[in-house]
């Protein structure tokens, strides 16, 4: 009888015992994760900067001499057609030149024509002839620049547009040449000029592909083309200046808005790169970073060299070929060679 209640423990200590070695031997329930496919973008990145839309064209308007300003008959922002008169000075000066000239003028004709007769009866000589002729060519010549003068003693529009700024008052005396209007024409359309650092400048050329953002236009995207390239730096800001051309000819445009743009170099477009998301990185040290690859059931643990970061992306110079599976949620957590479990279909990066 009581070697019977001796064998009732030990036959449960060695169930108890089993069970255990059974729980022992299970294998950890793979960790869940998300995963995304590598994929090829542009070979370098989007050049980003801000600028300001402008008129291609702009023409900085003034009189050929100086005077009183009798009347400015536009205001900014006004629209002009070609031919409009803009502007004028007060002539009264400029008619009292032009007829000085051509009482000079005359005179010097008569003179002429009187030294011709007395040639003609040997009372002149050829060489007193010949001065009066050179002294008629001068006052004509004087005339002729009077005559001149008076025809842009006004402000004509050279072409249509739009003013853009008034730098004078009616009635101000200014010198001859000093600008009274600004006119931005439409025939050439709007540019936006920016400046970009060397290490962006020797990237761009002509032709290049842009996008263009303007505050006052949210959510609306307008296309553009690099048109011009600085060969040399601004003195003042050390930046090359660029201009870009927009392809679109709203009237709603007006010079002065501020514009985001977005430039593609040719670079880019001459060899690819492999993307992943910047939130499979999970180490990073210089241009060298680590990634988890998805292999069957297990995440490896790679090495990849960093190219550059676009955004919320990584472009990687080498260590991983597109279409490969890199964890991105739960990646900083995993060991190398840890059982995964993707809980998220494959996506192609952006």
């Amino acid at each position: 009888m009581r070697a019977h209640l001796y064998l009732v423990p030990l036959s449960a200590l060695l169930a108890l015992t089993g069970c255990a070695e059974s729980a022992e031997e299970l294998p950890p329930a793979p960790t869940p994760v998300h995963a995304i496919e590598a994929n090829t973008g542009p070979a370098a990145p989007t050049i980003r900067t801000n600028g300001m839309l402008a008129n291609k064209d702009e023409f900085r308007l003034a009189f050929k001499v100086g005077g009183v300003i009798k009347r400015i008959a536009v205001n900014e922002g006004d629209s002009v057609r070609t031919g409009q008169k803009l502007a004028e000075i007060e002539q009264t000066e400029i008619e009292a030149q032009v007829e000085q000239a051509r009482q000079a003028h005359e005179k010097a004709l008569r003179d002429f024509e009187r030294g011709e007769r007395l040639y003609a009866d040997k009372v002149f000589s050829l060489e007193q002839l010949q001065d009066l002729k050179t002294q008629t060519a001068v006052a004509e010549a004087a005339l002729n620049a009077a005559q001149f003068n008076r025809s842009y003693a006004a402000i004509v529009a050279p072409h249509d547009g739009t003013v853009l700024r008034r730098l004078a008052e009616e009635r101000e005396l200014v010198s001859a040449g000093a600008p009274i209007l600004v006119l931005g024409a439409k025939e050439q359309g709007f540019v936006v000029r920016a400046g970009l650092a060397d290490r962006e400048i020797v990237q761009l050329h002509t032709g290049d592909r842009a996008e263009i953002r303007l505050d006052a236009f949210p959510g609306k995207t307008f296309q553009g083309t690099v048109t011009e390239i600085a060969s040399a730096a601004d003195a003042a800001s050390g930046l090359f200046n660029v201009e870009v051309a927009v392809q679109a000819r709203e009237a709603s445009l007006r010079s002065g808005l501020v514009a985001k743009l977005q430039i593609l170099p040719s670079a880019a477009r001459a060899d690819a790169k492999v993307y992943v998301p910047i939130a499979a990185i999970v180490e990073g040290e210089g241009h060298r970073a680590s990634v988890f690859v998805v292999d069957g059931a297990h995440a490896r643990k790679r090495e990849v060299q960093v190219a550059f970061i676009e955004q919320d992306r990584v472009a990687l110079e080498q260590g991983l070929t597109a279409g490969e599976r890199v964890v991105t949620d739960g990646a900083l957590y995993l060991e190398d060679g840890e059982a995964v479990s993707v809980e998220q279909a494959v996506a192609q990066a952006r």
